[in-house]
């Protein structure tokens, strides 16, 4: 952590160095250039005195020469005295300012030890870039009193240097040529490197002894605390024990309290430890006895199948696989007599242990007055009265109730508000058989609920469920619905009620997918099966109907 923290301000204090030296670096630059341009100016206004700006033209037609000569001699003479590399007049085509003539031009080589050689007047050159054009304009058309041009590089022989530009007036004050000085700055940059270097030696000691004074004030009066109160968490991560107060560690509050906090939030987590665990050892207690009453909730339907063995007239296969520990939907099938198969299913509102109460309360009911005689509209009647009689939690179920005479296929069913049964005629599909409905169990006393009958002939199938078939939900909220159950019935219609529930179960699971199980499913199927007689003359009718030729 120290390493860490004085890395971290050796890093910061370099920063700040080198954005030192950055800001030095460009305020000398701009003091630098600021100097030598004025100085060249004036070093170039005070050698314009020598050009006579009415006498232009006539220098380049070769007239004046007694003047022109003179002027040459006292350009000569400033080359030498102002210690400058070139002195030059000349003529701009003003029509793109791409090219000039030559008037004067004297050479001072021994300056910046340069091997430039002199213009012969009336010597044409080009412009030397856009810059020089711009300068040339402004100038020319927009009247500027002087133009500065800096080259900072080396090119070629051509040596670092500053040139400016004024302007020779005619006694009209219009500009008819330009003045030149190039003047170089060896000096800036001999200048600038040890100032340069005193910046980055400055920087450095100061590094250096920022960084020891504020290394030893940090670690005394913050590392070393922190430490301390880091090897305290440490020891009770490790050891899980309240250790000694740490007390005053710091003179700075924000340390001090985080002093005060780990002493008592070792205080609040052993509390919280103690806590914890005996909540676990409740929580383990009753995650036991939803087991066990979930084991009890399974052995209370019937699982074992098949479900009659010596009963040959008739296959039955149901299933229940609860959204929770327990779950709230039930199913029955029992033999009311030899000749008399109860079918129940239901499904309790709610989920969890209430509903499952609920559900074993009403499944003993509807089995055990079932048992008694009558029909499957009296035993919904009776239970109702029972039911409402002591609900005081205000819970309901739904129930399809039915009464199949095995031997003529006649059921007799009876609905309090259950989901529609699905039936499977032979060589037919599975289709939505829209019952008569009645209130549900438990919601309001003194009901009384209506039988219906229906056919089931050799072959054919009933179909039970709750509403957790249809509603089972997918990660994007979208709902499996009936038209997708009654599609995946006919998928395996040809198969068993077991082959029929588990192909079932197998699309509703390969829909919802990741998403977690919304509510309880319960299914429940039973196929009315042919006898062997009759299988075996619809086969021979079947083969007498399409004989196979050799």
């Amino acid at each position: 952590m120290s390493l860490n923290i004085i890395g971290g301000l050796v890093g910061m204090l370099l920063l700040f160095g080198l954005v030192v030296c950055i800001i030095g670096n460009a305020c000398f630059v701009t003091a630098f250039k600021n100097e030598y341009s004025n100085v060249t100016y004036h070093m170039a206004d005070s050698a314009s005195m020598y050009v006579n700006g009415d006498h232009i033209d006539e220098y380049l037609d070769g007239k004046e020469k007694e003047e022109y000569a003179n002027s040459k001699r006292q350009l000569d003479l400033c080359a030498q005295k102002l210690n400058v590399s070139l002195i030059y007049v000349i003529v701009v085509d003003q029509k793109d300012y791409g090219s000039f003539l030559s008037v004067f031009n004297s050479v001072n080589n021994s300056v910046d030890n340069t091997n430039y050689q002199e213009w012969e007047l009336g010597y044409e050159r080009e412009a030397a870039g856009d810059e020089y054009r711009q300068k040339y304009k402004a100038i020319y058309e927009q009247g500027s009193n002087y133009e500065t041009i800096f080259r900072l590089q080396t090119t070629g022989t051509v040596h670092p240097h500053i040139t400016t530009l004024v302007p020779i007036e005619n006694s009209d004050g219009e500009v008819t040529a330009i003045l030149c000085v190039q003047r170089p700055i060896r000096e800036m940059l001999d200048a600038f490197m040890p100032y340069l270097l005193l910046i980055i030696v400055g920087v450095l000691v100061m590094v250096a002894i920022i960084n020891t004074l504020v290394a030893l004030f940090l670690k005394k009066s913050v590392i070393m605390p922190i430490e301390k109160v880091s090897n305290e968490a440490t020891r009770f991560a490790k050891e899980k024990a309240k250790g000694e107060p740490l007390g005053k560690i710091g003179r700075y509050s924000v340390i001090q309290n985080l002093s005060t906090s780990i002493d008592s939030m070792e205080t609040d987590m052993m509390n919280y430890i103690d806590y914890m665990t005996a909540v676990t050892a409740e929580r383990e207690r009753v995650g036991a006895e939803l087991s066990i009453a979930a084991t009890i909730q399974a052995n209370s339907l019937p699982d074992v199948f098949p479900a009659f063995p010596d009963r040959h007239e008739f296959d039955i296969f149901a299933s229940m696989d609860p959204a929770k520990a327990v779950g709230g939907d039930f199913y029955n099938f029992f033999l009311i007599d030899d000749d008399h198969l109860g079918l129940v299913i239901a499904d309790v509102s709610g989920k969890g242990v209430p509903a499952a109460l609920f559900m074993m309360v009403t499944n003993i009911l509807v089995v055990n007055r079932a048992l008694m005689g009558g029909t499957p509209a009296e035993v919904l009647t009776f239970v109702n009265e029972g039911i409402c009689e002591h609900n005081r939690a205000d819970m309901f179920v739904t129930v399809w109730l039915g009464f199949l005479e095995i031997s003529t296929g006649r059921l007799i069913a009876s609905n309090a508000g259950h989901e529609n049964p699905v039936i499977y005629r032979k060589d037919g599909s599975f289709e939505i058989f829209k019952d008569r409905h009645g209130f549900v169990i438990g919601g309001l006393n003194g009901m009384r609920y209506r039988n219906y009958e229906l056919q089931l002939n050799k072959g054919d199938k009933l179909f039970l469920y709750t509403d957790g078939l249809p509603e089972a939900t997918d990660s994007n909220g979208k709902m499996f619905g009936v038209n997708r159950m009654t599609a995946a019935l006919n998928d395996f219609a040809d198969e068993s009620p077991k082959g029929i529930i588990e192909g079932v179960k197998n699309k509703v699971n390969a829909f919802v997918g990741e998403a977690p199980q919304f509510d309880d499913l319960t299914m429940l199927c039973v196929e009315l099966k042919e006898d062997d007689a009759s299988a075996e003359k619809a086969a021979a009718d079947e083969s007498d109907a399409d004989p196979v030729k050799d």
